[in-house]
């Protein structure tokens, strides 16, 4: 998880116009004076967490599973963590807060709105949260992307001087409304949350000074928004100017932009909101009921098989039946978007490091607990994934071809005339839907959903050839 450092000694720097973004960036002076925010990012999930120190004491804002790096800052600084405060029960990443509180005996602070079932303390709009005599935090209620959403205003002698927008107002864009599952029904919930959102940017954010800098919970490549922009940090007045959000929509109008083309909700997202509500359980505690089980271990032929290992060396050494999310940035999402929260699965992984890595993954979005054991596997199979290009390119029509792209790539732009397009978030739920009667070439835009695309298709269709285009789809864009 890497970390950045913002310093702030007073609220005239600001006033003076000295504004974050990247020129902060570095380590904190030694001189005791001023306040300081560190910002802790997940590369994989695009989640920020944050801490204020102030006063050789921590205040953390949605922290992210492993409390480690959180319980380093404080021993670096010799600092005390004092309070967590989570702006929503977060649906794409487990939250370390109920472990913090019961290893530090620090209170939680949330939304009322929540309904949290730990102890905690609830905060309504307008609550003040006082870190120093000059400095506190000050309560937004934003709701839009839940109903439970806050944001927190620091204020240092009397001035704004940034704000936590959690999943509300985010780089570029704005937190989605379709995230939740609701007792009036999917499309009344949303439809209701699109208009809060409206109400939240221009009653509650556009109504703070352009100079506020903005930190947001999540960036570029979380599902958490549509269109996230590539940055660490913001203001307000460079969201005025650049974001839809802000612009002179009707509410009407704000509300159909906002629910059009929403990307896909992983299964665990639900599961995830869920979890954080109640509190998860320590981290560590919760691994060391993980099996690892002897190289080359062989499964049930009915168990469910992750199979983290790379594409080239699935290929070479192929395990029947598993299902090929290749480790990387969206390992994590992938997995709770393929494999429900309730179903037991073995983790496969091409060494004992990365075995590590990826439970350690897996445990980010709450699924430790569904790990039946992980063990290496490298023995050498030969994988029926090869196209022959040239047959393939010279009698397409003999080939039933998947698209896995979204439906908006789909549409963009269709790499084959011939195509049909099942979203890989969908597939799960879709793959009868292919005939069995012709082979099957599965492609995506890089060759990394197609891979756990055709995974997929070999474990529910027996007796169809699925054979995997891989990166050679990069020759025909």
């Amino acid at each position: 998880m890497k970390r950045r450092s913002f310093i702030f000694k007073s609220a005239k720097a600001l006033a003076l116009g000295f504004v974050v973004p990247q020129q902060l960036l570095g380590n904190r002076p030694s001189e005791p004076a001023g306040w300081h925010v560190e910002q802790f990012a997940d590369k994989g999930l695009a989640q920020f967490s944050y801490a204020i120190l102030f006063d050789n004491k921590i205040l953390l804002i949605d922290p992210a599973r492993d409390a480690t790096p959180f319980y380093e800052y404080a021993k670096k600084n010799h600092a005390e963590i004092v309070g967590v405060i989570e702006t929503h029960p977060h649906a794409d990443f487990v939250s370390s807060h109920a472990e913090i509180q019961r290893n530090k005996g620090v209170p939680i602070y949330l939304s009322r709105k929540v309904g949290a079932t730990f102890k905690h303390h609830p905060l309504d709009a307008n609550d003040r949260i006082p870190l120093n005599q000059d400095l506190y935090l000050k309560v937004l209620d934003t709701p839009g992307h839940s109903p439970d959403s806050i944001s927190l205003v620091l204020v240092d002698k009397g001035k704004d001087l940034l704000v936590f927008s959690g999943d509300a107002l985010l780089f570029g864009d704005v937190g989605r409304p379709d995230l939740r599952e609701y007792k009036a029904g999917k499309e009344t919930e949303r439809i209701a949350l699109a208009k809060a959102m409206y109400h939240t940017v221009h009653h509650k954010f556009a109504k703070l000074d352009d100079q506020v800098v903005l930190y947001p919970a999540h960036g570029a490549g979380s599902l958490c928004g549509s269109n996230i922009r590539d940055v660490s940090s913001s203001t307000i007045g460079y969201e005025r100017q650049h974001n839809y959000a802000f612009k002179n929509y009707s509410e009407s109008e704000f509300v159909a932009l906002l629910l059009k083309d929403l990307p896909f909700i992983p299964k665990y997202f639900p599961y995830d909101v869920e979890l954080n509500k109640k509190g998860a359980a320590d981290l560590q505690r919760s691994l060391l009921g993980i099996q690892l089980l002897p190289e080359n271990f062989e499964t049930e032929t009915d168990a469910i098989i992750v199979d983290g290992r790379s594409t080239t060396l699935f290929k070479t050494s192929f395990l029947e039946k598993a299902i090929h999310i290749p480790d990387g940035l969206k390992f994590e999402t992938w997995l709770g978007t393929i494999i429900p929260p309730s179903q037991k699965f073995y983790l496969v992984a091409e060494n004992s490091q990365q075995l590590n890595a990826l439970i350690y993954k897996a445990a980010k979005i709450g699924y430790e607990g569904s790990i039946k054991g992980g063990f290496v596997f490298d023995k050498r199979k030969q994988a029926p994934t090869i196209v022959d290009k040239e047959k393939f390119d010279e009698h397409k029509n003999d080939y039933y071809i998947l698209d896995v792209r979204e439906a908006k790539e789909f549409k963009a732009h269709k790499i084959f005339e011939e195509s049909v397009n099942i979203p890989l978030s969908e597939l799960s739920n879709r793959w009868k839907e292919i005939p069995n009667n012709k082979p099957v070439v599965v492609h995506c835009a890089s060759g990394y959903r197609s891979a756990i695309a055709s995974s997929l298709l070999r474990y529910n269709l027996e007796g169809v050839l699925i054979l995997d285009l891989g990166e050679e789809i990069q020759t025909y864009k």
